[in-house]
């Protein structure tokens, strides 16, 4: 698969590397209380081994499409060095990330697999998802600008791209999360519509009928 077109799944990639450390909420360092948080606790909150998993709902938008399309599944890390995109509705589809390659496996269609390292971009990616995992600022801060916001009961942690080639197709990546807990993932594009990744509790809430402006409140505010 030629470079340019692999690059297209680097938003997705970066959710799979992301949302691999959602869905558990692990304790905090004493209980949560609504104090300035830092870009370290949040990491530290955020850090955890294999095995992980977790349900995710996202929506994706586009000019062709009248509402955003919404997919729904699992998000997966069975050990180490392994992350699994597992979409199951409105069409079934899994992304496997692995010894530095990409599968993308589609029902009635021949899995597509190339190399990381064929795109630096993505070989980046995966580097960063490794040091998000173990709360590596520095790994994280080779490849991101690291901003953290709110208070340790509701924050925000913003990955601006430093590599100018990822930068000229990811904005940014935002998390938002509710104490130890990721919620949610929106990818802001250089160009395009933002995309957005409910996770764990936030997408278990998300009812089959809600509108896009409900699956907001639910990502940047939680339920109420």
């Amino acid at each position: 698969m030629p470079a340019d077109r692999s690059f297209r799944h680097a938003p997705a990639l970066a959710r799979l590397g992301l949302a691999a450390i959602g869905g558990v909420a692990l304790a905090a360092a004493g209980p949560v209380r609504a104090q300035g948080v830092a870009a370290d606790w949040v990491l530290a909150a955020l850090a955890r081994p294999a095995p992980v998993r977790t349900d995710f709902v996202e929506l994706r938008g586009s000019p062709l499409l009248k509402a955003p399309l919404r997919l729904s599944g699992e998000y997966r890390r069975p050990d180490a060095d392994t992350l699994v995109r597992e979409v199951r509705s409105p069409y079934r589809e899994t992304t496997t990330l692995r010894a530095g390659e990409a599968t993308i496996a589609r029902d009635g269609k021949t899995p597509r697999t190339f190399s990381l390292s064929r795109v630096p971009e993505l070989a980046g990616l995966q580097s960063s998802f490794g040091a998000l995992l173990a709360g590596d600022r520095v790994g994280i801060e080779r490849s991101y600008a690291v901003t953290a916001a709110g208070t340790r009961e509701r924050w925000t942690l913003t990955l601006a791209p430093k590599d100018k080639a990822l930068a000229a197709r990811v904005r940014d990546i935002v998390l938002y999360g509710q104490g130890a807990e990721l919620r949610c993932i929106e990818t802001r594009p250089a160009k395009g519509d933002l995309q957005r990744t409910l996770l764990a509790s936030a997408a278990l809430a998300a009812k089959p009928g809600s509108d896009a402006k409900a699956l907001e409140a639910l990502c940047r505010t939680g339920a109420r």
